[in-house]
């Protein structure tokens, strides 16, 4: 049975928070940690149900990996060390974990079966799939291996390039890991917009050579990991929610340390200032390989503004609260160019507009984002659900924070996915007042 929630609005929102860790770089640790020779360990490694998704995955195939309060220690076996799993590989709701850990099995020589849940079983595979057959790849699934389940069998793989019609680190990444398995040859990945490079970064901080240039990434096949030390930056998809709501909820200020700003995640700080907010970031000391910063935010005046094109990979997975940051806004807000969000944990255009009608937001779906109009009050006083998408369910807990009236949060246990407290820590911020 779902669990609901409900949520009243607050008077303020003041204090300091410590985000959890990044999920896209907590998976990435796990899996190039399994493949690396020698020991990883990973500090502030986010514990939520996706990344344990992939710490099982790879516990399956004969990965010793300790999970500790302080860390998580992965006892690296190579390419070559990891054994065929004996049990299904279930990655929950984990895309990540899915489309990633199939360019790592591309050239197993073993057969192994990915499932999930039922979002992930809706979300299009092929646009891994395909590139990985081409590959050498044998992989078969729902409707020519476009849905999980799916069954692979790795084979000798070969160096190619290809041309991505999405913007996607994660069929860049695939293709890249399938790509360290293949001959001496060079695999390149060419992209219509650069996506997020955490794969590039941190191959490097596990020894490997990775070229880029503008929208194309290469690997040279045969390259070997070796185990490293790494830091986890706060996630700035979830710092993005706390961003929003100190912009929006009156008298607020709210800072967020330790906060992970790869300049191929940084769109909704972007939007954040071209929108008008009171804003600041100050560089942090931590990893090599991944900036970081304190980002500090509080009551802003904004203006709508459109967001499309090269931007849009930046921050495809904050458009939910910023629709949210747009009814707040005065004047229209335009979001193009987003059809990604249509293959997302849900069809998160259609489920932003519908929980923000709700609340009496006045937004609009379009083929590829979506029309809101601002500055508008919201009210409350329903029920509103997160559709299982944790990113909609963290987008309607900050709403709550400003509507007239209580809501009722219902499916609010699909922000576990991504952070676990997220509710204390917002309820943190309004007790510091």
């Amino acid at each position: 049975m779902s669990a609901s929630k409900l949520l009243h609005r607050v008077n303020r929102l003041k204090g300091e928070l410590n985000i959890p860790g990044d999920k896209s770089i907590s998976h990435r640790a796990v899996m190039f940690g399994s493949i690396a020779e020698g020991v990883t360990e990973i500090e502030h490694f986010l514990m939520g149900a996706d990344c344990l998704s992939t710490v099982s995955c790879f516990q399956k195939m004969g990965v010793k990996i300790e999970v500790t309060d302080e860390k998580v220690i992965v006892h690296g076996k190579g390419y070559q060390g990891l054994k065929e799993p004996q049990e299904i590989l279930d990655v929950g709701n984990s895309g990540t974990t899915t489309r990633l850990m199939l360019g790592i099995l591309a050239g197993t020589p073993f057969h192994s079966c990915v499932i999930g849940d039922e979002s992930i079983a809706k979300r299009p595979m092929s646009r891994v799939t395909n590139p990985l057959r081409r590959m050498g790849a044998h992989i078969e699934g729902r409707e020519d291996g476009n849905f999980t389940p799916l069954a692979i069998r790795g084979g000798h793989l070969k160096a190619i390039e290809y041309t991505s019609p999405v913007a996607s680190a994660q069929v860049k990444s695939a293709i890249l890991l399938a790509g360290l398995q293949s001959n001496s040859e060079l695999t390149t990945v060419i992209e219509p917009h650069k996506s997020r490079d955490h794969t590039e970064r941190m191959l490097r901080a596990f020894g490997v050579e990775v070229n880029e240039d503008e929208t194309t990434a290469s690997i040279r096949g045969g390259q070997t990991l070796v185990g490293t030390s790494i830091f986890v930056p706060g996630d700035i998809s979830s710092a993005a929610f706390f961003l929003v709501a100190g912009a929006i909820v009156p008298n607020s200020q709210i800072t967020l340390n330790k906060v992970g700003v790869n300049p191929t995640r940084t769109g909704i700080i972007e939007v954040l200032n071209r929108m008008g907010a009171n804003i600041s970031i100050n560089e942090q000391p931590g990893n090599a390989f991944e900036p970081i910063a304190q980002i500090k935010v509080e009551t802003s005046r904004l203006k709508g503004i459109t967001i499309e094109g090269d931007l849009i990979p930046k921050l495809i997975d904050e458009i939910p609260v910023i629709a949210l940051l747009a009814t707040q806004a005065e004047g229209d807000t335009i979001i193009k160019d987003a059809h990604e969000l249509k293959v997302k944990e849900t069809n998160r255009i259609d489920t932003v507009v519908t929980e923000l009608k709700k609340l009496g937001a006045i937004i609009e779906p379009t083929d590829d984002g979506m029309i809101i109009k601002g500055k508008t009050p919201l009210k409350g006083g329903v029920a509103v659900s997160s559709h299982g998408d944790h990113r909609i369910g963290m987008m309607l807990g900050v709403a709550s924070c400003i509507t007239e009236e209580p809501i009722d949060l219902q499916d609010a246990e699909a922000i576990s996915v991504s952070y676990p407290n997220f509710f204390s820590d917002l309820n943190s911020l309004s007790k510091n007042v």
